[in-house]
């Protein structure tokens, strides 16, 4: 894994975290992340939500940290998820109740075991880490994808996906792994029409 002493991974990979807005083939390389794993339905299930506290908790935490130890403080990266389904079907027919997903935040690879392990007893202590127990460090090695940016809320992004996978499609390129979305924006702060999704997926030849 490539490593780097560059506080903000946006500048170290900037077409990782950067998409046009006409499907592209680019190569992301290994990442580490923070992630939990859970299922059902992202604006009812509990699990969600609990899932995005522990790893925005975890990793600002992190940062803290870094910081403190008199170290250059990274910068908290956006979130992203990774969305499938055993029943592909789940996400055309809307049975939201049945979808699986990840929701992760990139780290930057001076980022340690250890460090999380102290920031998450942190947050575990100040009540901000519900999900504490499915949390992992992993690195994501997705290699090839094709990935375009959205604009809008994520209930028009059907489109979008469809000029994706065409793309895919035209280049002779299988579509392989987990439908990958980088939220650049916050659905808290921002307006629907104006939210910036990069839409992602892994491909092979």
């Amino acid at each position: 894994m490539t490593t780097t002493t560059d506080p903000d991974l946006r500048r170290t990979h900037p077409g990782v975290w950067r998409a046009p807005d006409e499907p592209e083939l680019v190569v992301v390389p290994p990442i580490r992340y923070l992630m939990v794993d859970g299922a059902g339905d992202p604006s009812v299930a509990p699990a969600y939500a609990e899932a995005v506290q522990t790893l925005y908790a975890v990793s600002y935490g992190v940062r803290a940290l870094v910081k403190a130890s008199g170290g250059t403080p990274w910068t908290v990266m956006p979130l992203e998820g990774l969305w499938w389904a055993d029943d592909l079907t789940t996400f055309t027919s809307g049975r939201r109740d049945d979808w699986l997903w990840t929701m992760l935040i990139a780290q930057h690879d001076g980022v340690t075991a250890e460090l999380v392990a102290d920031a998450l007893g942190t947050a575990t202590r100040k009540g901000k880490a519900p999900a504490a127990e499915r949390l992992r460090l992993e690195v994501l090695d997705e290699g090839e994808v094709v990935q375009v940016m959205h604009h809008g809320p994520y209930s028009a992004e059907g489109p979008t996906i469809e000029r994706l996978h065409a793309f895919a499609a035209d280049a002779g390129l299988a579509l392989r792994g987990r439908h990958h979305e980088v939220y650049l924006a916050d659905p808290r702060r921002v307006a629907p029409e104006r939210m910036r999704t990069i839409v992602r997926q892994p491909v092979g030849r």
